[in-house]
């Protein structure tokens, strides 16, 4: 059984949606912007954030300030927001002792993301990270998985874990890079995608699987 897992980030690995909200709330507390555009910016921001999306509220709402002032502001402020529980931490770092490969595949802007792995300490527990915006492509998009596995030494022929809570990003694409599958409930699951291997209500539940697989 090959020992390679990748984990999706965002809702997941570690909490996007708290931080996300705090975030929000600090820039648009430190711009005075109007509750229009405070929601514009929720509502855009809900599923992922990119460079563009302060270009665009700085042109909406006709702001001064330069839309690449505005999105490393907000880098700063969610990555400072967003946190990884230590139980998830522990757990990574008991699949490293277990001899595993440990990669992250996610969705979103290179900077934020990797901005985010580093402060919540993930950036150290990892082998290789791929990222949408490396080859601006996403997730089911199989060559981000072949980014991923390539970053951390192994090939994608040799199997191995997909984990996330996005069924088509995640399991789906999980699925076709030929991955097994675990999924974290949550979101509406589509009609036609064939089952995870497992679904569990925690990432914590997922690493124990694959812990008990090592073990046996």
């Amino acid at each position: 059984m090959s020992r390679t897992v990748f984990f999706d980030l965002d809702g997941t690995l570690a909490d996007r949606q708290s931080a996300l909200s705090d975030a929000v709330t600090g820039l648009c507390r430190a711009h005075a912007f109007t509750p229009d555009a405070e929601q514009w910016l929720r509502t855009q921001l809900a599923d992922r954030a990119n460079p563009d999306d302060f270009a665009q509220l700085r042109h909406a709402f006709d702001l001064a300030v330069p839309a690449a002032q505005l999105w490393q502001e907000y880098v700063d402020l969610i990555s400072a927001a967003v946190t990884c529980r230590p139980e998830v931490l522990e757990g990574l770092a008991r699949l490293r002792a277990a001899a595993w490969t440990i990669g992250v595949i996610t969705n979103g802007a290179g900077d934020i993301q990797r901005a985010k792995l580093t402060r919540t300490g993930l950036a150290e527990m990892v082998d290789g990270v791929a990222v949408s915006g490396d080859l601006e492509i996403r997730k089911p998009d199989s060559r981000l998985f072949e980014l991923v596995a390539a970053r951390c030494g192994v090939s994608l022929a040799d199997g191995g874990w997909m984990i996330g809570d996005n069924p088509a990003g995640d399991i789906g694409g999980g699925q076709q890079a030929g991955l097994r599958t675990i999924w974290l409930r949550g979101r509406p699951w589509p009609d036609d995608l064939t089952a995870a291997h497992h679904v569990v209500d925690d990432v914590t539940e997922a690493i124990a699987i694959l812990l008990n697989e090592t073990s046996e």
